[in-house]
């Protein structure tokens, strides 16, 4: 089995082409890896831009992507699975009128995670993001059959079967249930 040689320099790291079926961010000076979405996964892909379509924000130009390169701080990129942009950040970044070192923060990510990802990056992601200035994190927790939901570091709403899911205070019409969203779509 071949050693994977890992960039040493930031620089170095956004210029790496690493394999695709894991997730690599930068946190000051350390490479962090995670696994991808899976394949079970892609339901619950397909039920957030569903949802995504119907909102006025979508309508407005707004955009939920995935995996975009987001400076947290000066020394950490991160790629959440999902961040809202409005209409407005996405002319910016096609105008390149960004923050320094990339695209302008959104407001609103999504992780998904699994079974193997640790709780304590997770929860220290979260404090990053929050520190940031993001208003609203959803972390889904499939095998758990959970969504927590994050307005502060200190606020969580931890849902399950029939709870209703939502973004606000950033999106007011992103509300799913988790039942609806953790459910293959007909």
């Amino acid at each position: 089995m071949a050693s994977v040689h890992y960039p040493r320099t930031f620089q170095g790291f956004l210029n790496w082409k690493p394999e695709t079926r894991y997730k690599y961010e930068w946190n000051k000076g350390e490479i962090e890896k995670t696994e991808h979405f899976k394949q079970a996964e892609f339901y619950i892909i397909q039920n957030l831009k569903r949802l995504f379509f119907k909102t006025i924000a979508s309508q407005s130009g707004g955009e939920l992507m995935s995996v975009v390169d987001i400076m947290t701080s000066s020394n950490q990129l991160r790629r959440p699975d999902f961040s809202y942009f409005t209409g407005e950040q996405i002319i910016g970044m096609a105008k390149s009128i960004n923050q320094a070192g990339g695209v302008p923060l959104p407001a609103f990510v999504i992780e998904i995670i699994s079974p193997s990802d640790n709780q304590n990056k997770i929860l220290e992601k979260n404090q990053e993001y929050f520190a940031a200035g993001v208003q609203v994190i959803w972390l889904i927790m499939p095998n758990l059959k959970q969504v927590h939901i994050f307005t502060s570091p200190k606020n969580v709403q931890i849902c399950t079967d029939d709870d209703i899911c939502s973004a606000k205070p950033v999106l007011d019409d992103f509300e799913i249930s988790v039942n609806n969203l953790l459910t293959l779509p007909s």
